[in-house]
């Protein structure tokens, strides 16, 4: 098996060579930027399979970062948080990041989350043998990541799209907010259920409330499911 290849973004030496040690003793290969504009050269260029990715950087900060990753790649990225700041998090997911940690943080939570996100990738891979998925007027390109409804394109943040293919491929099955966090948001997501709901929300203002058809139901006290009329 070839080893999984990780990028460590951190302004902060000791934490950076900390990491490193872990997870060459995990069985990882690391590499190392000290600033945002050396990490986002090196995660465009290098091959990598997952980004440890600081928030508080210099020369480019890590949302501007992760936001210009995600024009170009679907790397996954772990993003680190110098305080617990929902709205932080909350952009940083909105900005394609797929999962997030507080510092400081357990040496043993962060492995999980990244065995977590990295088996997600690949489960997301696999599972994307047809290219597109549709429901009625709607229309969703897995490749180029594209939602449409009536040819029109529906802007959706990454973890809009996941979770509205999520409910695509579970069409006629109501699935558990418990459900849609471990599959969504990982295995190893320590969040609160509330967050799908928030996000459900996003998906409605831009997709039932927008276009006046009601695509996500809920099924009260068990979770949401959307429906095949046909």
């Amino acid at each position: 098996m070839d080893k999984k290849r990780i990028l460590i973004v951190e302004d902060e030496e000791a934490i950076a060579r900390f990491l490193e040690l872990e997870l060459n003793y995990e069985g990882y290969d690391v590499i190392k930027a000290f600033d945002g504009r050396d990490g986002l050269q090196k995660a465009l260029s290098e091959d990598i399979d997952l980004i440890i990715l600081d928030i508080m950087l210099p020369k480019l900060n890590g949302m501007e970062v992760c936001r210009r990753i995600r024009k170009e790649s679907l790397i996954p990225i772990i993003m680190l948080t110098a305080k617990d700041d929902t709205l932080d998090k909350v952009m940083g997911l909105d900005l394609g990041a797929d999962d997030y940690m507080t510092k400081p943080f357990a040496i043993e939570e962060l492995l999980a989350r990244i065995r977590a996100t990295l088996r997600k990738h690949t489960e997301i891979k696999s599972e994307h043998i047809s290219n597109s998925i549709s429901l009625g007027k709607l229309e969703m390109d897995l490749d180029k990541r594209i939602v449409k409804y009536l040819d029109t394109e529906v802007e959706l943040t990454k973890k809009e799209f996941d979770l509205l293919e999520y409910l695509l491929n579970n069409k006629n099955i109501v699935v558990s907010r418990e459900s849609i966090l471990q599959k969504v948001w990982g295995y190893d997501f320590y969040g609160d259920t509330n967050i799908v709901d928030v996000y459900i929300r996003y998906l409605r203002s831009k997709l039932d409330d927008f276009y006046k058809e009601k695509i996500i139901h809920t099924v009260r006290g068990v979770g949401y499911i959307i429906k095949d009329e046909n």
